[in-house]
């Protein structure tokens, strides 16, 4: 009888352990899959130079390092978009969007592919972008932004590379 009693109970510990597991995992889904859909909805404000919108979702300290190695200031950045100095004619993601949860913070990362004019120069590129997000009074703003250009010519990348003296 004992036996049986602690057979019943290992069975319901290991299926409540299981719940919440599923559960802790369907909510880390959740929030994954809502910090995406954000991070849409912050790409097509860039797009559309929605500024009010972009500025909604991006937090007053944000920083974006971007292909040209230049640290940009939430106001800095979305002044340049308001301003048509950074007009983004497509700004797409080209692979999933993954996504590492840590407490109120987390982290996006994806390959994207712009196509946009900043001070008169057109430029079409791929990129990875790293994004790093953090939930602040109950909702989430990006904090973090840096993009890093795929070359579109590898073969002229490689050619400007120098041996080292």
């Amino acid at each position: 009888m004992r036996r049986m009693l602690a057979a019943a109970a290992a069975v319901l510990v290991v299926g409540i352990g299981v719940l919440t597991v599923s559960s802790a995992s369907t909510a880390a889904t959740s929030q994954a899959d809502r910090l995406r859909a954000i991070e849409t909805a912050r790409l097509q404000a860039l797009v559309d130079a929605d500024t009010v919108t972009a500025r909604e979702l991006t937090a007053p300290d944000f920083q974006l390092i971007n292909p040209a190695g230049a640290a940009l200031s939430r106001d800095e950045f979305l002044g340049g978009v308001g301003a048509d100095v950074i007009d983004f004619l497509s700004l797409d993601t080209i692979s999933p969007v993954a996504v590492r949860m840590s407490g109120d913070s987390a982290t996006l990362r994806y390959q994207t592919r712009f196509d946009l004019v900043v001070a008169g120069i057109h430029l079409t590129h791929d990129a990875w972008t790293t994004a790093l997000y953090e939930r602040r009074d109950g909702r989430w703003q990006i904090v973090w932004g840096q993009t890093t250009a795929v070359p579109n010519d590898v073969g002229m990348f490689l050619g400007s590379l120098k041996p080292a003296h």
